[in-house]
């Protein structure tokens, strides 16, 4: 079954990310959302989780919680796509359950 997980925990405060990313099976979503995106802004110590990922995950980054923070799609890991409120509700529907990483 296809999962989309979503993370919303900063990778510098929580091991949230982490744990999703050891339970994602391949195939699975990982959508960053609030202080979840900072996972995906490349130049950091955790972008080389992200980028490793991408090779197993769809990876997406909701835009508005970019916007809120003062980040653009120009800083994102390569592979992210960006998403807004709509794009959000259609991964949800797209898949058969949503893990919520805290």
């Amino acid at each position: 079954m296809a999962m989309l997980h979503t993370v919303n925990k900063s990778p510098f405060e929580r091991r949230s990310l982490d744990s999703c990313l050891r339970h994602a099976v391949k195939g699975s979503a990982i959508l960053l959302i609030e202080d979840g995106i900072y996972a995906a802004i490349d130049g950091t110590v955790v972008a080389e989780k992200i980028k490793s990922a991408v090779g197993d995950h769809k990876v997406y980054v909701l835009g508005p919680d970019l916007k809120a923070r003062g980040m653009g799609d120009h800083k994102l890991v390569d592979g992210i796509e960006t998403v807004d409120y709509a794009g959000f509700v259609d991964l949800v529907t797209e898949y058969d359950k949503v893990q919520s990483w805290l």
